[in-house]
Parts: structure tokens; sequence; C-alpha cells
């Protein structure tokens, strides 16, 4: 540990690593396992084995278990970051839910974001990284691709299952599946 700095009321459990330069606001609680380097986390957040390196996480959070926060991650207020979350060079807005299972890379998400599990963030198209956005008040349905670069609008509604490679305007319903069919199927008789 190079340099760290907290306020009162911090409990950090024996398992954790602190490498680094860290700050730690007041009542901050690092549970579990955890590995925090070179990162700051305000006030009231609680961070549950986990890992962040090189980021921000701001008041009244909750991280984890099992996240990853890698360089260049900006968690603003009231944010939860569940279960097996990844981020990566992305900022996410103020009382945003990212719950668990999701990936997201290289992207700006907004105030009031809700992320449905298995959400992944196409950052790379094998060549250039790019960056997606997402405005305030989105809700992003569960299994959905963002294929970068990408604007998502205000107040937009993405369908489970969709992914998108298009721009959206402010409201939009977007839908971007195919239909489910039913076929009888053919049962072969075993000799």
């Amino acid at each position: 540990m190079e340099n760290l700095d907290f306020e009162d009321d911090v409990k950090i459990d024996e398992k954790a690593t602190i490498v680094g330069n860290c700050r730690f606001g007041k009542n901050v609680k690092i549970k579990g396992a955890c590995y925090i380097e070179n990162s700051i986390i305000e006030d009231n957040s609680v961070i549950i084995n986990s890992m962040i390196v090189d980021s921000f996480v701001g008041k009244n959070c909750s991280i984890g278990p099992f996240s990853n926060l890698r360089k260049e991650s900006k968690i603003h207020d009231n944010v939860k970051i569940g279960a097996f979350v990844e981020i990566k060079n992305s900022e996410i807005g103020e009382n945003s839910k990212i719950p668990h299972h999701i990936y997201v890379g290289d992207a700006k998400i907004g105030k009031r974001v809700n992320v449905g599990c298995g959400v992944i963030f196409a950052n790379y198209d094998g060549k250039v990284k790019r960056q997606s956005f997402v405005g305030d008040d989105v809700f992003i349905g569960c299994n959905v691709n963002i294929v970068a670069p990408v604007r998502i609008a205000d107040k937009t509604y993405i369908c489970a299952g969709t992914t998108v490679t298009k721009d959206t305007e402010v409201g939009d319903f977007v839908i971007g599946r195919v239909r489910q069919e039913n076929r009888k199927r053919q049962i072969l008789n075993k000799i």
C-alpha cells in the first residue's frame, strides 16, 4: 500500500488488498476479498468481493459481488453495479442500475438508466474500439447487444433480445429480433 487516505467509519475486510494511491470517504465498506488499486471511493459506498483499478466510485454506490471496474471507469452517485459486471473506460450516470452479468466497454451511460441481465456493449469491430452513448431514463432489456458507435436517446425503451446498431430518437421503442416460429418435430423411431 503506497498511500491510503480515508475518513471516519471506514471498514476494510482483512481479505481485501489495497494497492497504490487510494482514497475512501466516510462510512465506506470494503467487504470480502476485494482488490482496489489507485481508486477513489466516496461516502457510504459498499464494495463486495470486487476489483476496482484506476477508477472513481461516487457516494452511496453498491458494487459487487464479483464485479470488475477496469481503468478509467467513473461511477456517479447512487449507482448499483451488481454481480459479475465488468466496466471498462466508461461513465455511469446517477441513479442507474447495472445489476448482473453485463459488459460495459467504452460507453457513457446517462442518469436513471436500467440495464437488463446479459447486456453487452460491443465496442470493438476487430480494428477500432468505438464508444456508445446512452441518454437519461433509458430502459435496456435483457440480452441486448449495443454495437458501437451508437447513440441511444433519452427515454428510449429497448426490448429484450434486440441488437442495436442505429441511433435512436427521444422516446423510441426499439425491437430488433426475429419472431418465434414453432414447427412440429419429426421424431425418428429407434431401430
